[in-house]
């Protein structure tokens, strides 16, 4: 989900320096689920009296995670490396390098702002042989290779962003007990999880819990909705061109992706409360009809941070768990499309140890060790799964390595004004009942209006 920027003056970043003697959180060599020849192959680069400053998202527990994994990089190759971030991270990259003085390496997780920066030649070409790697060894390789691809000063396109760390959102969460006492299978292809949506009205069930609210955000949730519906009903270069309005918004296409969506979140016997709670009910409310006895609902489609909204003791894998949102039976062609968002890392300040970083990042180890600690999936097919820390992650991991297409929150590639915005507000329209190609109009119109 975009990442709305705080008020106020941007926070200096706070650059940390890796201690001499790094506490490596695994020792190397003593956990099997760990790829050991990739440290020892580290071991073997020199990069003592080098300096290597990497800005990126990650702050609080998040930063000391990624710290985790930098130490084995600094350790192995001696380098001296400054990590830093800042409370408003998109402004404070944007003024380093304006102003001459960026990091070597930079991790952002907005692809509009990294093709501003490779537009203006503020970012370095990682080569065709990194492409490549990314394209045989990621699930849905292809789809990683376009998205840190960008048109640089010159207009030429090259690799530029380098994956690391995705975000899964193509998830139907549930209560196996609930499903197991109605005798309820889970669903396989799109068609089925709509049997089943009419299958438990019929028991006097309600299939589904969805909440549009998140304050001025309101409306977000339902536009991955449509983003999971157009990548399930359309090839992928018709969502990328959605995404860049070189189709509109009222397109025949977008229109039937909205209208699937109406056709669940309207249906007054679909969804708890009523269509009418659906833009009134907060996002981090609506799953816990889940867990109501009787429940209130049997499923709820959401990214995979959701369950950090659930009740309290709620056992992931026993008391909820999740399926791969399914691909619809009549469009075999499509694969199995994987909706998300990520982080990528470039390079800002070109040197020998961030070309040795980038490598790094290649190498399963540098995922790993974020893996066995929770909060990293990655579509690195190279990876141990089982060095995951559970089975849920684990699962979420084998849905990213086995896509055939993974694109990013399209929301989030739009202007502001229109995935922040029209795209927001449309949705609580179209669930209060506007008709769909209504709502696609307004958004169009928000769109022709940008300057």
């Amino acid at each position: 989900m975009r990442k709305m920027l705080l008020a106020g003056v941007a926070l200096a970043a706070l650059a940390l320096s890796a201690p001499a003697q790094a506490d490596l959180k695994f020792k190397p060599g003593e956990d099997a689920r760990f790829h050991w020849d990739n440290y020892e192959a580290l071991k073997k680069v020199d990069l003592k009296g080098e300096t290597l400053t990497i800005f990126g998202p990650w702050r609080g527990e998040d930063e000391a995670l990624v710290r985790s994994v930098l130490d084995y990089f600094t350790e192995a190759t001696g380098v001296t490396l400054k990590y830093s971030s800042s409370e408003n991270y998109e402004q404070q990259i944007v003024i380093d390098t304006q102003a001459g003085s960026p990091p070597n390496v930079a991790i952002l997780p907005q692809p509009g702002l990294i093709q501003d920066l490779a537009s203006k030649g503020l970012l370095t070409p990682l080569g065709d042989d990194v492409a490549a790697f990314v394209k045989d060894n990621y699930g849905a390789g292809q789809s990683w290779v376009d998205l840190g691809t960008y048109a640089g000063k010159d207009g030429a396109k090259a690799f530029y962003a380098f994956p690391y760390k995705a975000d899964l959102k193509s998830l139907v969460w549930y209560s196996p007990d609930n499903f197991d006492e109605a005798g309820y299978e889970v669903p396989t292809t799109w068609e089925d999880m709509m049997k089943l949506s009419d299958k438990i009205v019929a028991d006097g069930g309600t299939p589904w819990c969805i909440g549009l609210g998140s304050g001025g955000a309101t409306g977000w949730p339902g536009t991955d909705w449509v983003e999971d519906i157009m990548l399930r009903t359309q090839a992928p270069d018709v969502y990328d061109k959605w995404t860049k309005n070189e189709i509109p918004f009222n397109d025949p296409a977008v229109v039937n992706a909205l209208q699937i969506f109406a056709d669940i979140a309207t249906n007054d016997k679909y969804v708890d409360g009523g269509h009418a709670a659906v833009a009134a009910t907060d996002f981090r409310d609506s799953p816990k009809g889940l867990f109501t006895v009787p429940p209130k609902c049997y499923m709820h489609r959401q990214a995979s941070f959701i369950s950090s909204f659930f009740p309290e003791g709620t056992k992931l894998g026993t008391d909820a768990d999740f399926f791969y949102l399914p691909p619809m039976a009549s469009k075999p062609d499509l694969g199995k499309p994987v909706l998300g968002a990520g982080t990528f890392a470039m390079i800002t300040k070109d040197s020998k140890a961030a070309r040795e970083f980038i490598k790094f990042l290649e190498m399963p180890l540098a995922h790993e060790i974020w893996m066995a600690q929770s909060g990293l999936l990655t579509p690195l097919k190279t990876v141990n799964q089982d060095a995951y820390a559970n089975e849920q992650l684990k699962k979420q991991g084998e849905i990213l390595t086995s896509a055939t297409t993974f694109r990013f929150d399209g929301s989030d590639l739009m202007p502001g004004k229109i995935g922040a915005g029209a795209f927001w507000t449309g949705m609580v329209d179209l669930v209060g009942g506007k008709p769909a190609k209504d709502v696609a109009t307004d958004i169009q119109k928000s769109w022709d209006a940008i300057k």
